[in-house]
């Protein structure tokens, strides 16, 4: 009978020591902001606005045996109670880790191709302040031609091989649409306050004289409190007239550790259109921990290249977000 007990008792023994390998964690992270903001001159004037932004990132990661990391995440997104076509389990994926074999990450939602993960402008897409606010006009900029990743995608990462430089790459293929893209790009952050990213994606599409390619080009440097940075976006898509460049600078400044300010400026050029659409704006924001004050003005003009009689105007925002 104790021998019995003893064969039960390292049996159950060794049942614990074999899965404690596979014992994983669950993490949450989350924000929340609110925000006031307005619009004038020729495209619209609206009444002075406030809304609310709130999510919650849920990531549970494991470490196996041989060393690599499995890590499943999703968001859970406050939108969902204002528009009840967007579902409020979000951006969720799977990532296999290793330090020898690099990172693959399958997004079942959500995610970044490689140039789509670095092709924010300078300063920062200040054009999307303006899209969907100048009753129907549709505001033209980067994310129109964008090689988005969208559902069902990969983003691998290689391996470290040289200090500084990051390589991606990711493939995307829609099956109801029949779209495809491939995409690389590479980071070199190797110089003491420099940072230079390069990449291309080639976009395939199921309909008809809609494939082309992307390419991003950016760059910062930071000296002191001053960082300059420059961005170049082509978007070749579509027919000829679709095609468009947009160039982008921005200049900050970082007062203290707290307070930083800054100036931006965007000009998108779409092929067979005339004149340019041009953005450019101030901001400036105060951190305190999990808070960040902030705050924006922003000047629009030729939003539509155009094509409307009303293309110019103003926007301003005051933001107050936090992070837990």
């Amino acid at each position: 009978m104790n021998n019995f007990k003893k064969i039960g008792m390292s049996a159950l023994a060794a049942s614990l020591v074999s899965t404690s390998a596979f014992a994983g964690e669950l993490t949450a992270t989350g924000s929340a902001s609110l925000t006031v903001e307005g619009y004038s001159g020729t495209i619209l004037e609206s009444d002075t606005a406030y809304s609310m932004a709130d999510s919650v990132i849920l990531s549970g990661s494991t470490e196996l045996d041989n060393g690599m990391t499995v890590t499943m995440s999703f968001e859970l997104d406050g939108d969902a109670e204002s528009d009840s076509t967007t579902s409020a389990y979000d951006n969720n994926s799977l990532t296999i880790a290793s330090d020898a074999l690099g990172t693959l990450t399958f997004h079942a939602h959500g995610g970044s191709s490689a140039t789509g993960a670095i092709d924010a402008t300078a300063a920062g897409d200040i054009f999307d302040n303006f899209d969907g606010a100048s009753n129907g006009l549709t505001v033209t900029g980067v994310e129109d031609g964008s090689a988005a990743l969208g559902d069902d995608g990969f983003h691998y990462t290689l391996p470290s091989m040289v200090d500084g430089l990051a390589v991606t790459a990711s493939l995307n293929t829609e099956g109801t649409t029949g779209n495809n893209a491939t995409g690389f790009a590479a980071t070199y952050s190797g110089v003491e306050g420099l940072s230079v990213s390069y990449g291309v994606s080639d976009i395939e599409s199921g309909a008809a004289g809609t494939s082309g390619d992307q390419t991003v080009m950016k760059a910062s440097y930071a000296y002191g409190p001053v960082t300059v940075a420059y961005s170049s976006n082509e978007n070749d898509e579509g027919t000829a007239s679709e095609d468009q460049d947009t160039t982008s600078y921005n200049i900050s400044y970082t007062v203290s550790e707290s307070i930083s300010i800054g100036y931006g400026a965007e000009t998108i050029e779409l092929s067979g259109s005339s004149p340019d659409a041009e953005y450019s704006g101030v901001n400036a924001s105060y951190t305190a921990g999990g808070m960040t004050i902030s705050a924006k003005m922003i000047d629009a003009e030729n939003v539509a290249h155009g094509t409307a009689a009303t293309e110019d105007g103003e926007y301003w925002s005051l933001g107050l977000a936090f992070a837990f």
